[in-house]
């Protein structure tokens, strides 16, 4: 999307390439975790295998977001920038 000739351009192009939350393979791994959470996990019988996957999912999703937040930075400003000058496109169109 263009905003202006002069001020900047917005894309919508991805660095992460494809979907990964779509494959299903699993992968066994080891991992060191405080024996008190596990005793607390087991005795609220939580599945401790689909919370950790649960926790690298929400991990996984919040560090994308910060990198999509750094890579638009620019995007960003340019687009505030722009309101600032010239306002709201349609603003007179708004009926609030």
């Amino acid at each position: 999307m263009r905003i202006d000739d002069n001020i900047c351009v917005l894309t919508k192009e991805s660095h992460y390439g494809h979907n990964s939350s779509r494959i299903r393979r699993k992968e066994g791994h080891q991992c060191d975790i405080a024996q008190s959470l596990l005793i607390q996990a087991k005795a609220l019988r939580i599945n401790v295998s689909q919370a950790a996957e649960a926790g690298i999912a929400k991990a996984v999703a919040d560090k994308r977001a910060e990198l999509w937040r750094k890579e638009n930075a620019k995007a960003f400003d340019c687009w505030n920038t722009y309101v600032e000058t010239n306002g709201l496109p349609l603003e007179q169109y708004r009926s609030f």
